[in-house]
């Protein structure tokens, strides 16, 4: 059965039998085969079928929810017993949201190094994504904000906490406010990323609105921009500090505390060995285990 859970998850993520059977290497005559054995199993309709893919049924998204449950307990199983017999190994799934990319070598780099045998795929999503992916078992571990929206059912672990500078040309060198941020021709993340609602909220409680020039999906095409000084942006410190920027142009500190970042990972245990070995290299306590409770002080310094 364990089989067909996870061609079930597939056709609820792809929402299209053709997609679904690609992404597993079958064909859709194989699928639909499978479909309509699990539905006869557990005796309801899972499905909503007519010309193509109609969604699932009530009954289909609570069997989604068990499907994984069962098939990320029985990858986990599978992963403890390979890890049993070679030690850690595979690949860790880790989605990162951009403004995090700049030091996420700081967490991978000392990962990889205590285990020679693994791997890590660094994908970029937005929090949306990375909280969603987690679920849907499609990644094993994000990074992202802890503390500005709903995280759902995962874990957490703080790493350390963002804060913010404008960059703009200016001669002035001393820090800068929301307010004033919201004068310059801005270029910022677009809305459906958790920086760019971060960064819309502490203007608009400055009492400016959020009208950036130029918006976009990718931290490179900002700081594309940025370079050529004829543009600001707002960005985290840490990635700030370290651009070569042009003459004339100055990242100054924004007033306020920022927000953490850190780890999430899904909200049942036992956790896959690679997950496992994160959180500890992390800090996190481990039953008879030395470290430190989630929460505490941040593990990224």
């Amino acid at each position: 059965m364990i089989d067909k859970l996870e061609m079930f998850m597939a056709l609820a993520r792809e929402r299209h039998f053709g997609r679904a059977a690609e992404s597993l290497g079958i064909t859709q005559p194989t699928l639909s085969s499978a479909m309509r054995s699990l539905e006869e199993q557990l005796g309801v309709q899972l499905v909503r079928r007519g010309s193509r893919f109609q969604g699932l049924t009530p009954e289909g998204e609570r069997v989604l929810g068990w499907a994984r449950r069962i098939v990320g307990d029985a990858r986990a199983m599978q992963a403890e017993m390979q890890a049993s017999r070679k030690g850690v190994s595979g690949r860790l799934r880790l989605g990162v949201i951009p403004t995090a990319m700049p030091r996420i070598a700081e967490l991978t780099g000392p990962f990889l190094k205590r285990h020679p045998s693994a791997g890590v795929s660094i994908l970029s999503r937005s929090s949306d994504e990375i909280r969603d992916q987690i679920e849907a078992l499609e990644l094993d571990v994000g990074v992202t904000y802890l503390d500005s929206e709903p995280l759902g059912r995962v874990q957490s672990v703080p790493l350390y906490r963002e804060t913010y500078c404008l960059i703009d040309r200016t001669e002035q060198a001393e820090p800068a406010d929301w307010a004033e941020a919201a004068t310059r021709p801005l270029c910022l993340l677009t809305p459906d990323m958790q920086n760019r609602r971060i960064v819309t909220r502490h203007l608009l409680e400055a009492g400016a609105d959020a009208m950036p020039r130029v918006e976009s999906t990718s931290m490179l095409a900002i700081l594309a921009h940025v370079a050529t000084g004829d543009w600001a942006a707002i960005l985290p410190r840490a990635l700030a500090r370290g651009l070569p920027l042009p003459e004339g142009v100055q990242a100054r500190d924004l007033e306020g505390d920022g927000h953490m970042v850190g780890l999430v990972v899904a909200g049942r245990e036992p956790h896959p060995p690679l997950v496992e070995a994160l959180l500890r290299l992390v800090g996190r306590n481990q039953p008879g285990a030395g470290g430190r409770e989630a929460g505490n002080a941040p593990a990224i310094d």
